[in-house]
């Protein structure tokens, strides 16, 4: 609406400046005519018509002025709506939110955090067990087969006299594995109780 008024306020203006060129080609011609008091009145009317031309221009930069304060006030106001908008949307957001519930869901997250975390601790400590032990027991036989072979007695034909499996045995070799025996028993700091034990099971047998 604005921008309508400084349109028709420019034609205005424009009007009244091509009036002020005729009117100063007829004060020229008048003059030349000698007809002074004519002249006078036209030179009056020139006057009025360009403090109207200023006015004009006064009026349109008042004009420019409003509309730029207007365009101020609406976005202000988009602002202001925005804000408004805002507000709801949190508002609606806070009531639905549940305080309370939300730390007894966080508690019960922890709670069954912690203990999914000391199950799976207890199911592998559980698998490391029950390997732990055939681990165990295939290292022991190793290194029994290891010692054996190292003193020069050899496990599998000491099995063949087991009981049951009951071979005649020289003197001499029934005293080789005393011997034996006895000098393992000597340098036997290196050896643990258990390999011991199975050391002496198998001089008796």
């Amino acid at each position: 609406m604005l921008d309508k008024a400084i349109r028709e306020l420019d034609r205005e203006r424009m009007a009244l400046q091509n009036q002020e060129k005729k009117v100063i080609a007829e004060i020229k011609k008048t003059a030349k005519q000698g007809q002074m008091d004519a002249v006078k009145v036209m030179a009056k009317s020139l006057v009025r018509n360009r403090h109207a031309v200023t006015k004009m221009y006064a009026l349109k930069s008042q004009l420019q002025a409003v509309s730029l304060r207007i365009q101020t006030l609406k976005s202000t106001q988009a602002m202001a709506d925005a804000m408004r908008g805002a507000t709801k949307a949190m508002g609606a957001m806070n009531k639905q939110m549940n305080l309370p519930a939300l730390s007894n869901i966080m508690r019960e997250f922890d709670r069954q955090n912690e203990r999914m975390e000391m199950t799976s601790e207890m199911m592998g400590d559980a698998v490391d067990d029950a390997f732990e032990g055939e681990d165990e027991e295939d290292e022991s036989n190793e290194l029994v087969s290891q010692v054996l072979d190292e003193i020069g007695v050899n496990l599998d034909s000491e099995l063949v006299k087991a009981p049951g499996h009951k071979q005649a045995v020289p003197q001499a070799a029934a005293a080789e594995p005393e011997a034996i025996g006895a000098s393992a028993a000597v340098g036997g700091d290196g050896i643990d109780d258990d390999l011991q034990a199975r050391l002496n099971n198998l001089r008796k047998q």
